[in-house]
């Protein structure tokens, strides 16, 4: 693993030493998960965002809606 150096606010410190009352190892483990979930929540806000704008430009576009009509059309047959 690599390591790196972060500066935190008093209240994150405080927060990192209770690590072990959120049941982890220690403040490297509350670390990484913390990475972890903020990197999926990111992600997942991406893929909102992404969705929606295909939503969206599907929403304007009748010759967009006109292929996939006749895409599932095809696909019944």
């Amino acid at each position: 693993m690599m390591q790196t150096n972060v500066k935190i606010e008093e209240t994150q410190a405080e927060f990192l030493k209770q690590y072990s009352q959120y049941g982890f190892r220690d403040k490297n483990e509350l670390v990484r998960e913390a990475l972890n979930r903020l990197r999926e929540d990111l992600e997942q806000i991406s893929l909102r965002e992404s969705a929606e704008l295909y939503a969206e430009i599907y929403d304007q576009d009748a010759d967009l809606q006109d292929l996939t009509e006749s895409a599932l059309l095809d696909l019944h047959e």
